[in-house]
């Protein structure tokens, strides 16, 4: 059984995530490399919060093909490449995480290989 950590002598979390996340022993890891935006078919969706449903959608894929879910998620790097892309994220962020969320880590960066990308998000899952 997974162990969120919130320890009650440090501020709460800002949003749906959890300050840390232990990982029991026996438990398998599988570690995803950053998701774009991007659909099969090359599809790139002009709005942040399309994107980021394209990237949780194709880790559910890669978890998929391991055998778990993204409720197997333990931890969460998301990036955007500006400030007004943070509640697109987290609005899909929160629809598809409960309490207790995952560990998690939001960065504005700069941009991405191809500057239509306004979204990248990497996952590691244990089950």
């Amino acid at each position: 059984m997974l162990k969120y950590l919130a320890p009650r002598t440090i501020k709460p979390p800002f949003a749906r995530y959890s300050h840390g996340v232990e990982i029991p022993a026996g438990k398998r890891l599988v570690l995803c490399s950053g998701q774009l935006g991007i659909g099969a078919d090359d599809h790139v969706p002009e709005d942040a919060g399309a994107q980021a449903e394209l990237c949780f959608k194709n880790i559910a894929a890669i978890l998929s093909e391991a055998g778990l879910t993204l409720n197997d998620t333990v931890r969460i790097n998301a990036f955007v490449t500006d400030r007004a892309h943070l509640q697109p994220y987290m609005d899909v962020r929160n629809r598809l995480f409960s309490d207790p969320a995952p560990a998690s880590t939001l960065m504005i960066v700069s941009g991405f290989a191809r500057p239509e990308f306004k979204v990248e998000v990497e996952v590691l899952a244990a089950g």
